[in-house]
Formats: C-alpha cells, sequence, structure tokens
C-alpha cells in the first residue's frame, strides 16, 4: 500500500480552500455590484448613498458606535463615481434649492457642479458641490470674508471699512497736497529772495556761524516744500486708483451685505448656517427616509 504524500494533501486542501474563499468573495462582490445597480435602476438615492459609504452612513445616520467599513466593495465603483454623482444629484440638488434658496449651481462636468451665492449681478462663485459626500467644498476665501463679516457686524463694522477708510484719508491727505500748491509756490519764493539777501549780507565774523546756520534751515524747507511738490504731482493717478479701490471694496461690502441678509433669512444667525452645513448628509439622507422617495 502506496502511503498518501501529506505536503500533496495540505497542498491540494490549501488549494480547495483559497478557491471556495475566491469564489465566495466574488459571489459577495457580484451580490454588491447587483443590490447597487437594483438601487439605481429604481431610482433608490438613500440605498445607493448607504452603499458606496457604509461606514459613513452608519455613523451619520444610524448613529451607530462603531461600524464596519466595506472598502473592498466600495473600491469596486470609485472609478464610476461621477457617473453616480450624476445619479445622485438631481435630487439632492433640488433638496439644496429648498434648504439654500441663496445657493445657485451650475454643471461643470460629469457629476460636477459650481455654486454661487445669489443670482444678483457680480455674485461670488462659492465653491463646489460634493455630491458623493453630501457637501460643500467652499471656497476658502470668500467663505472666509463672509464669516470675517459677520464677526465685524458686531462692531458696527464692513468688511472692508478699514481699508476703505484708510484709502480715502490717503486721498485726503493728497488732495490737500495739490490744494495747497499755490501756498507753497509764494513760500519757495519767499525762501529764494531770503536766501538771496543772505549772500549779499555782510555780518560780523562772530555772526557768520549764525548766518550759516539759518541759510542751511532755508535750504532744508526749500527741499521739503518741493518734495511736497513732487508727491503733488504723482496724486492726482494716486487718487484715481484709490477712488477705484473703493469703489471695488465697497461693491463687494454690498455683494456681502446680501450674503448676510440671505444667511439670517434662513438660518437666523451664521452658526446656524455653519451646524446646518455640518449635518447636509445626516438631513439629507433622513429626508429621503421620511418621504420615501424611490423611483420619480
Amino acid at each position: 500500500m502506496v502511503n498518501a504524500n501529506p505536503e500533496k494533501i495540505m497542498r491540494t486542501g490549501n488549494h480547495e480552500a483559497a478557491t471556495n474563499d475566491l469564489l465566495s468573495s466574488l459571489a459577495d462582490k457580484m451580490s454588491y455590484l447587483q443590490t447597487l445597480s437594483e438601487a439605481i435602476q429604481q431610482g433608490d438615492d438613500r440605498l445607493v448613498f448607504q452603499l458606496i459609504d457604509n461606514e459613513r452612513y452608519a455613523q451619520k445616520v444610524l448613529k451607530a458606535k462603531h461600524s464596519e467599513s466595506d472598502d473592498s466593495n466600495e473600491a469596486l465603483v470609485t472609478d464610476v463615481h461621477n457617473w453616480i454623482a450624476e445619479f445622485l444629484s438631481k435630487r439632492l440638488i433640488a433638496y439644496l434649492n429648498q434648504v439654500y434658496p441663496f445657493f445657485y449651481f451650475e454643471q461643470t462636468g460629469l457629476g460636477q457642479f459650481d455654486f454661487y451665492f445669489g443670482n444678483w449681478w457680480g455674485r461670488r462663485r462659492f465653491g463646489s458641490l460634493d455630491v458623493i459626500n453630501v457637501g460643500f467644498n467652499f471656497d476658502a476665501s470668500e467663505y472666509s470674508k463672509l464669516e470675517r463679516a459677520f464677526e465685524l457686524e458686531k462692531q458696527n463694522k464692513r468688511l472692508n471699512s478699514d481699508e476703505i477708510d484708510a484709502l480715502s484719508q490717503t486721498n485726503d491727505h493728497l488732495q490737500d497736497l495739490i490744494d495747497g500748491q499755490a501756498e507753497r509756490d509764494q513760500r519757495k519764493a519767499a525762501i529764494r529772495q531770503e536766501i538771496k539777501q543772505l549772500a549779499e549780507e555782510r555780518v560780523m565774523p562772530w555772526e557768520v556761524a549764525k548766518q550759516k546756520e539759518h541759510k542751511e534751515e532755508l535750504m532744508a524747507e526749500l527741499a521739503h516744500l518741493t518734495d511736497l511738490d513732487e508727491q503733488a504731482n504723482h496724486s492726482y493717478q494716486t487718487i484715481k486708483d484709490n477712488e477705484k479701490k473703493i469703489l471695488a471694496l465697497s461693491k463687494e461690502d454690498t455683494l456681502i451685505s446680501y450674503e448676510m441678509q440671505s444667511i439670517v433669512a434662513k438660518f437666523g444667525t451664521f452658526d446656524g448656517f455653519e451646524e446646518k452645513n455640518d449635518a447636509l448628509y445626516r438631513d439629507y439622507i433622513t429626508s429621503l427616509i421620511a418621504t420615501g422617495q424611490v423611483g420619480d
């Protein structure tokens, strides 16, 4: 009787186990894809959100303290997230239009959307919409301006108040330089005449030092007045440039005031706005559950 090779038996057993594991894994993946496909066909947005990020769904919606991710299956569809986002965007944007009536969305690509604050002239691009994660990718600069504006409002200031005041003061100073040209011209003429007189004047030896000091003072004053003349010559263009800056800053303050009014009208405070943003994923999924939105 020939004894079986234990090593061969072990290899055969391992191969069979690996094959069974492979088939089980493939079956699991096919089941996942089939479930996702059916959810899309049936228009079950809620289930699609759960399937593409089970861990987040469990934490945010089910409030589960411990949740397991399904990374291996979810990774199967990462390359089609844009198509999934396109599918999910219809109801999501309809919901956002109700919750954030001041945001206006523009499609920039498959499943990709930018949004603008308001429909008024000069409105600002405020960021992009993350459909898959149900959230906003705010433009950091624009968001910071809005946040700062709410803080300054407590001081009865606008976002650009200090800068506008500084530019206005600069323009007032420059205008004074321009307006003072005639007075400076008179003073320069008087100084030159006095310097001429000093040059012609004969003084005692012990007064020479004093005369020289006085002449130097007059020369210094004349140089200062000439410098002011030079500044005045450049003031016209600087004033125009500053006026353009002031106009742009004032327009920005006006637009931001519209944004602030919109937020207060809908959420009461900026904090209320931020709280809604933080809870957006949960609130939206909950609304899908509450309304039973499946299919069109």
